[in-house]
């Protein structure tokens, strides 16, 4: 839509600090491959295969912006297993020439921890007023996302899908577009292609030969999904032969 010059433009890596790119997080093909990773200014997808370094990626994007690595807002400070990687000390973020008003690392595979911050900090009225613990995974997620994004923000989210019915994703999507509409930008690690179908995002999918952008018709998640169900029982029959 650009309705507003981007809070980030761009990430990129400062390659010629980099020790070498034979271990981890550098050895991803991605990242051996990475010199920048220009933003959309509404939306970017973080796309591709198990293992091609998603939410490696999306975890030193959202530290290098001053985030936790676990989630929650930019004044979450907490830690309760320290594992990310030191990619975020090789990363330098573009800012635009404005500043987000709100911000947000929303990842599902520590929502629980960010769940309890919440609750310790005393601060569930910004999050609906209900115990995060005493909702499903799916709609504490949902919760979140309805209730605390406020807008003229910054949001990262690692697959935020995992937790919800298609749906629900539906809702996201279009929860993303209000957000998009109140000069929101966001930055997500998904395997939907429910939500990679977001209009005029941009795709950046990780492969073994290192990052391009995409189309979604162009993707590996789109293309199985529509091969099982253009042909499903043919499918099934190849995976299920004895």
């Amino acid at each position: 839509m650009d309705l507003f010059s981007p809070y980030f433009r761009s990430i990129r890596l400062k390659r010629d600090k980099v020790p070498g790119f034979g271990s981890f997080p550098f050895n991803l093909a991605a990242i051996k491959a990475m010199d920048e990773l220009v933003l959309h200014p509404d939306v970017t997808f973080i796309v591709g295969e198990n293992g091609m370094g998603k939410s490696t990626l999306l975890e030193a994007i959202a530290l290098s912006m001053g985030f936790n690595a676990e989630g929650g807002s930019l004044n979450f400070n907490f830690s309760t297993y320290d594992s990310h990687s030191n990619l975020d000390e090789y990363l330098t973020v573009v800012r635009g020439t404005e500043r987000p008003k709100d911000g947000f690392f929303l990842r599902a595979e520590s929502f629980y921890n960010v769940a309890t911050n919440i609750e310790d900090l005393g601060v569930i009225d910004s999050y609906g007023g209900k115990s995060l613990h005493e909702q499903s995974h799916g709609e504490s997620f949902f919760s979140t996302f309805q209730n605390r994004f406020r807008g003229k923000g910054i949001y990262i989210l690692d697959e935020p899908e995992a937790a919800l019915s298609p749906l629900r994703q539906l809702s996201i999507v279009s929860r993303i577009h209000e957000l998009v509409y109140d000069h929101s930008q966001f930055i997500i690690a998904t395997h939907s292609p429910i939500m990679m179908a977001y209009p005029s995002a941009k795709i950046v999918e990780l492969t073994e030969d290192g990052m391009q952008e995409v189309n979604l018709e162009e993707t590996q998640h789109y293309q199985v999904m529509k091969q099982f169900f253009d042909d499903r029982d043919r499918m099934m029959h190849h995976l299920l032969k004895p």
